[in-house]
């Protein structure tokens, strides 16, 4: 798994947690929706994400350094 996809990943649970949390919970959690999105957002421009400092740490693989091995040529 690359930092993009765990990224992507990650956002897709929260916007699902908050979501959810945001419905049977309080309102308020939609704004951890709106957090993550507009975070997207930005992303989309500058290409980073406080989170891509953090999947770095773990040493995930970059997206074009994913290894190659089974895949068939």
């Amino acid at each position: 798994m690359t930092v993009e996809r765990a990224l992507r990943m990650i956002a897709g649970i929260v916007i699902l947690v908050s979501v959810a949390l945001g419905h049977w919970v309080s309102g308020y959690w939609y704004l951890l929706t709106a957090f993550v999105g507009l975070n997207l957002f930005q992303s989309a421009f500058t290409n980073w994400c406080p989170t891509m400092v953090v999947l770095r740490a773990f040493k995930l693989p970059e997206p074009g350094c994913a290894s190659k091995a089974g895949k068939h040529a």
